[in-house]
């Protein structure tokens, strides 16, 4: 496993970071381990726009996107 050390981490955030921690009955470290985990495993904005960017230039037609529409229409 690897670690990490965060510096100058103002006392407001670290006492409230504290009691979400507890809350969830947890350590500090094992709650700051999920947190980290869970935004690692989120796509970055750069990530996500690129695969828009990847994804771009389709040619469905206009019959189908009508199609489509009517469809989504239909499901609200």
């Amino acid at each position: 496993m690897s670690s990490i050390l965060i510096r100058e981490v103002s006392a407001d955030v670290h006492s409230r970071l504290q009691a979400r921690a507890q809350a969830e009955g947890k350590s500090l470290q094992g709650y700051l381990i999920g947190e980290l985990t869970r935004l690692a495993e989120r796509p970055s904005m750069d990530e996500v726009l690129a695969r828009i960017s990847e994804r771009r230039g389709g040619v469905i037609g206009f019959q189908q996107a009508v199609s489509d529409l009517e469809f989504e229409r239909a499901r609200q």
